[in-house]
């Protein structure tokens, strides 16, 4: 029996969620049960209320406003212990059209992959800015140097997991799910597919970019990080070659002066030097830190034996009926993350 699990992240979306919930699927090609589990990421508007009112079959009430990327694992945490075989996530505010959810699951139902990324074809969203339009593009092609996956919407938060993947996702930055997933699928030869969907118009400002410089910096700090996790020893290495390259240009410019007996130039003998012993260094901790990433790939295998362990005893012990509201309330930040 195929389960899906439809999970949305929600703060203070009290007034669209009850729309946005109504217009999701009941029945799909591949899909035995088709269950909605609400994240609420700390709302003060009734929110919680809300996706209870509209008879959402389970919720999370997260203890606090813990920001997107807490909401999304926990999320991801919740629906594997209810026994979810594919987990779709959407946004809370409509964005996305339900009817896509449809394509989304196709490719995993067929087993062709293990994740599947709603590209909303940013390049011609006519309610994105002309700068922002450049950004995602600009973000897009980034992120697939840096995953080796093809990217064509790197943000898009419409997207459909595997159990297995879900299994595998560590999300640690806490701005936001969507790059750093990607990255991570790259590193861990994740089968990844892009499909077409549709967005609604847009009823509200995106509370992830506050601005221009709010998102560029995010977003920068978050690929470099994601990167220099799973690619260490590729970044530690570029940047001690290009110490080692940049030490012999003045290492040279003074070999030149003392061969055509002119005196001097001894800074160049000590930049040289600072820039050679730099960059041998910068080698040596690129060679540590692939040690590390070794240790922690083994680690995460570790993590995901008993994730997937504690999930098939929670699976067993929780009732399957799924016409019944479940409420499930973390209490701590450590559950929710």
């Amino acid at each position: 029996m195929m389960k899906l699990i439809i999970q949305i992240p929600c703060y203070n979306e009290a007034q669209v969620l009850p729309e946005t919930i109504k217009s999701l699927p009941t029945i799909l090609p591949g899909i035995d049960v088709i269950e909605y589990l609400v994240i609420d990421d700390g709302s003060d508007d009734g929110t919680a209320e809300a996706a209870r009112a509209t008879r959402a079959h389970h919720i999370v009430q997260l203890p606090g406003h813990m920001g997107l990327s807490a909401a999304f694992v926990a999320g991801l945490d919740e629906a594997i212990k209810l026994g979810a075989d594919i987990i779709v996530n959407t946004d809370a505010d409509n964005q996305y059209y339900a009817e896509d959810i449809q394509r989304l699951v196709e490719p995993i139902v067929s087993g062709r992959v293990q994740m599947v990324i709603g590209d909303r074809g940013v390049a011609s969203q006519q309610n994105f800015s002309t700068i922002k339009r450049f950004l995602q593009r600009l973000g897009s092609r980034i992120i697939a140097l840096a995953s080796g996956v093809n990217t064509p919407d790197a943000t898009s938060g419409f997207r459909a997991l595997t159990r297995y993947a879900a299994l595998h996702t560590l999300v640690l930055n806490r701005y936001s799910y969507t790059l750093e997933t990607l990255i991570q699928a790259g590193a861990r030869n994740l089968p990844v597919e892009y499909v077409p969907v549709r967005t609604n118009p847009q009823t509200r400002p995106s509370r992830l970019m506050r601005n221009i410089p709010h998102y560029l910096a995010n977003s920068t700090a978050t690929i470099i990080r994601a990167y220099t996790m799973y690619r260490p020893l590729r970044v530690f290495t570029t940047i001690g070659i290009l110490m080692i390259l940049g030490g012999f240009i003045p290492g040279i410019r003074y070999l030149y002066f003392y061969l055509n007996h002119i005196g001097g130039h001894v800074q160049s003998v000590i930049l040289a030097a600072i820039l050679l012993i730099v960059g041998f260094q910068v080698l040596l901790i690129g060679l540590v830190a692939d040690l590390i990433s070794a240790n922690r790939k083994i680690q995460e295998e570790t993590l995901y034996r008993l994730r997937h362990l504690e999930c098939e005893i929670a699976t067993k012990e929780k009732p399957q009926n799924g016409n019944n509201n479940h409420e499930s309330i973390k209490n701590t930040k450590e559950q929710a993350n």
